[in-house]
């Protein structure tokens, strides 16, 4: 017997008969013997349709907690439905919404795109647990949260994904289980190329990225909550069953997703390319780092400008790196010279909070220009920091940054 959390997307309720399949999948997989606690987001378009009403008949003149009540509504709209249509099939069910004293969400008293309060929501959703032990499917309000004060407040858009993951995590469920109108996480959007294929499985980091960069299927903000405790997957309502394969969303490589921190433990180097108008060279940079591939040295980063390219590598590999790259500088007439830099500290930080933090990059490196550390190079994405720093500077670096972060 397994504890499922099942979370229904818009679309995968977005009419009777779609609320009907989605119900008896649900009761399908109880009568399989096990239990569930299903969120549901608002029906179809809901949400969007109460925003443009609301900005139409206001507007702009609205409070937030005004705003956070009426977008409310699709939510607890759905809950009813959806657990009404479970009891249709002959299985006990309870809605819960933010009214309710089984409320898991507990949030800050901010009332649009409002923070989880972890550990009260983690004690408070432990009661969901002993409606599920009665035989009874819990239905709860995805994207919601209930303040301090006891108000209505909202997660943000794709806060029911957040809130299954959070479930998932704070029950110790065996698995998450995100359904949509997708198949799974695709190779591509298959609106824009053809032939895309299905992934069989996708790494949290990875599915992080794809999330920030534009893929629609799943919030980044509810990865968070993604620990590798419990199994996650992306299904389509098509099937009508939740054993459906989909596709597994695998990890967090560390166990939990915390930030990670790590101080490289052996010293880089680089090697450094110069010549003029370097960058309007067609396939320069391929040709320099298939050098470096072919002879299995590996690229730690590497730094674009007008007139150069430099590539960090490591320092045991430096002096092979730089005599196999001078050759094609000898047979390239872009390129003039190059360089080998001396020992370097490179310094990781991975966060899913980074994307979501004003002047992380100030926050880094002003501790490092108080202590007068000199930043060799600085690379970033939306989820992670990477500094290059003196070799000798580095621990102190480390230690500098980690205090910030922590």
């Amino acid at each position: 017997m397994e504890l499922i959390v099942a979370k229904f997307g818009g679309t995968s309720i977005g009419d009777g008969e779609k609320i009907k399949k989605a119900a008896q999948s649900i009761v399908n997989e109880y009568m399989n013997g096990n239990k569930i606690v299903v969120v549901v987001s608002a029906i179809n378009k809901t949400t969007n349709e109460l925003d443009k009403i609301m900005h139409d008949s206001t507007r702009g003149n609205i409070s937030d907690k005004q705003k956070a009540e009426i977008f409310s509504m699709g939510e607890m709209t759905s809950v009813r439905i959806v657990s009404s249509a479970i009891e249709s099939l002959g299985v006990k069910s309870v809605r819960i919404d933010p009214f309710s004293e089984l409320w898991p969400i507990l949030t800050n008293n901010k009332f649009i795109e409002s923070n989880i309060d972890f550990e009260k929501s983690v004690k408070q959703s432990q009661k969901l647990l002993n409606i599920v032990e009665q035989g009874i499917i819990p239905v709860v309000c995805g994207f919601l949260g209930k303040s301090q004060s006891g108000h209505i407040t909202v997660l943000g858009r794709g806060g029911s994904d957040t809130t299954a993951f959070f479930l998932a995590n704070s029950l110790n469920a065996n698995q998450a289980i995100i359904v949509t109108d997708v198949d799974g996480v695709m190779t591509s959007d298959p609106n824009k190329l053809e032939n895309v294929k299905k992934l069989d499985k996708i790494s949290v980091e990875e599915m992080i990225d794809l999330s920030i960069h534009g893929n629609q299927v799943l919030h980044s903000n509810s990865l968070k909550y993604k620990s590798s405790s419990f199994d996650a997957k992306i299904i389509s309502y098509k099937s009508g069953s939740l054993s459906d394969d989909g596709t597994l969303i695998v990890g967090p490589s560390e166990g939990k997703m915390v930030s990670s921190f790590m101080l490289h433990p052996e010293p880089i180097s680089v090697v450094s390319v110069v010549g003029a108008d370097i960058l309007k060279s067609h396939g320069l940079l391929a040709e320099l780092t298939s050098i470096l591939a072919k002879n299995k040295i590996n690229i730690y980063g590497i730094s674009t400008g007008k007139n150069s390219i430099t590539i960090f590598v490591d320092k045991k590999d430096v002096i092979d790196a730089h005599r196999m790259l001078h050759s094609d500088v000898i047979e390239n007439n872009t390129l003039n010279s190059l360089s080998i830099g001396g020992k370097i500290a490179m310094l990781t930080f991975l966060s899913p909070e980074f994307i979501e933090t004003p002047g992380i990059i100030s926050d880094i490196t002003e501790p490092l220009r108080e202590n007068n550390i000199n930043i060799v190079e600085i690379s970033s994405s939306q989820t992670s920091i990477i500094l290059f720093v003196d070799w000798n500077d580095g621990e102190k670096a480390y230690k500098l940054v980690k205090e910030v972060l922590k």
